[in-house]
């Protein structure tokens, strides 16, 4: 068996040198040993001594609210503004729709373990370039759907009935809801669609347009959003900002060089 280097961060091991962490796993690792030791440099927590000195410990649970409070009075959240918010909704008013919904029915090729990815695409395209071709039979998509579809909808031919943006897993939301291209037109995608659960043929039979929602009647959910997103890029500007100033080895971390938050 050959034993792989363990990563570190200033010299202090984040798993074992038989081990081998997947690249999340790894990644989480390592920014909270920053994090401990930056808490250990700021005096907030003791210096981790003993036999195993040179690797990362386990934080218990009193040591992590230590470092989620040193983290909370170290980033700063910029707040979005009112125009930031006017220009957020006029860029991205099919966000901000109601009543909106879709009459689909779909095909679904579904991913499960131990699957070929690669022989299921090419089966999923071909029923697609079926499905899309000028002299397909009306009653078609139904059969592959009853022949074809992982999905219990495959009784029904496929159909899902009426389906809202909520109803739907967000990456198919956002496809057949929110982008510009989403908002006209019926009948089947001339691609697929990709999801969590596989691969999509998508049939828009109907469509309900749905009300525009104005600025006003959106703005806290807009600001609340927004502040999201400052404070997801404030935490990993400060994140970067400790791995920059670190010995990092073994594992790949972003990393900058000064601290500019906005």
């Amino acid at each position: 068996m050959t034993l792989t280097t363990s990563a570190c961060i200033n010299g202090i091991a984040l798993h074992g040198p038989g081990q081998r962490p997947d690249p999340a796993l790894l990644r989480e690792l390592a920014y909270t040993e920053l994090l401990r030791q930056q808490a250990v440099r700021l005096g907030l927590l003791p210096r981790h001594r003993g036999p195993d000195a040179l690797s990362a410990p386990e934080l218990n649970e009193a040591e992590r609210t230590v470092l989620e409070a040193m983290v909370e009075g170290a980033v700063i959240t910029p707040q979005p503004s009112a125009d930031e918010g006017r220009r957020y909704h006029a860029a991205h008013q099919a966000q901000f729709i109601v009543g909106q919904a879709l009459r689909l029915r779909h095909i679904l090729f579904a991913v499960t373990p131990g699957v070929n990815v690669q022989a299921l695409t090419v089966h999923a395209e071909r029923a697609l370039l079926e499905l899309t071709h000028k002299s397909v039979r009306s009653g078609r998509f139904a059969e592959l759907a009853a022949e074809l579809s992982n999905c219990p909808s495959s009784a029904r031919g496929g159909d899902l009935g009426w389906v809202g943006p909520e109803d739907c897993a967000p990456e198919l939301a956002t496809e057949l809801f929110h982008l510009a291209h989403a908002q006209t037109g019926t009948g089947v995608h001339p691609r697929l669609f990709q999801t969590r659960f596989g691969f999509h043929i998508i049939d828009v039979l109907e469509r309900r347009s749905g009300q525009q929602l104005a600025y006003d009647d959106v703005a806290e959910r807009i600001d609340a959003l927004l502040t999201l997103q400052s404070r997801g890029r404030a935490l990993h500007q400060y994140m970067s900002i400790l791995a920059g100033q670190a010995l990092v080895e073994g594992v790949k971390l972003d990393a900058a060089d000064s601290l500019l938050l906005q």
